[in-house]
């Protein structure tokens, strides 16, 4: 299996914390040396083990935003 390279290019922040010491963030990361991608995922404290997670381009983010701001919470 191939060697993922990944780089995070923008800490914006943490949105939870587990038991184990993970944290679930939102950064700007490039993935394999592409385009940084906004990032949804939780890491281990070291930042060098991450969980599956999402990633969405900058149109993305905004149409999400749209939907968040819109929804009664």
């Amino acid at each position: 299996m191939a060697e993922l390279k990944f780089e995070i290019s923008e800490y914006f922040g943490v949105l939870s914390e587990s038991y184990k010491g993970w944290s679930k963030e939102i950064n700007l990361v490039s993935w394999n040396e592409r385009e940084p991608k906004y990032d949804i995922r939780e890491w281990d404290p070291e930042h060098e083990k991450m969980s599956k997670g999402i990633t969405l381009t900058r149109d993305e983010v905004i149409k999400l935003r749209a939907f968040l701001n819109e929804m009664d919470l």
